[in-house]
């Protein structure tokens, strides 16, 4: 007997749409949620609820992007909090929209979360070849746990604000 199989939760993601790409953003609108972490790692649960919670409101909304313009990005402002801006096509009732405007030099890392400060090394180490420098990092978690492990790849986007 076969059995079914897994439901696809994230897409296939594509490291060439953002490996080594230059993005601009004027005034892009997305949602901003946070959630608390300790010491940068978030804290059990938490970004489960507030994706499933702010994800269902988006819908709700009619607000939510074709699957191929998703865009979750992640920024740690200190080690207790996480903001996440979800991109959406139009404000959604009940939560805190911003727009986000500049320029973006992305690379395309894969590996487990705990890797992010090497990537920052690499990242700012690429910059460097560029000529630019780093005035924010943000992180495209291209996938849940559940696909990465399904896919066999945890990419992350670093996005640089230069």
């Amino acid at each position: 007997m076969a059995t079914a199989p897994e439901p696809v939760c994230c897409p296939v993601f594509d490291p060439a749409r953002w490996d080594g790409k230059t993005t601009v953003f004027e005034e892009k609108l997305f949602v901003k949620e946070t959630t608390p972490q300790l010491f940068h790692l978030p804290l059990p649960g938490s970004i489960g609820r507030m994706m499933t919670r702010t994800w269902a409101a988006i819908e709700k909304a009619g607000a939510a992007p074709a699957t191929a313009d998703f865009l979750w990005l992640a920024h740690d402002p200190s080690p207790w909090q996480c903001e996440h801006y979800l991109a959406v096509t139009r404000e959604v009732p009940g939560h805190e929209s911003v727009r986000l405007s500049g320029t973006f030099l992305t690379k395309v890392f894969d590996g487990p979360f705990n890797h992010v400060p090497q990537w920052i090394k690499a990242m700012d180490a690429y910059l460097t070849q560029q000529g630019k420098t780093a005035n924010k990092y943000y992180f495209y978690y291209t996938t849940c746990p559940k696909c990465a492990k399904k896919y066999g790849h945890n990419y992350v986007v670093v996005f640089a604000e230069v």
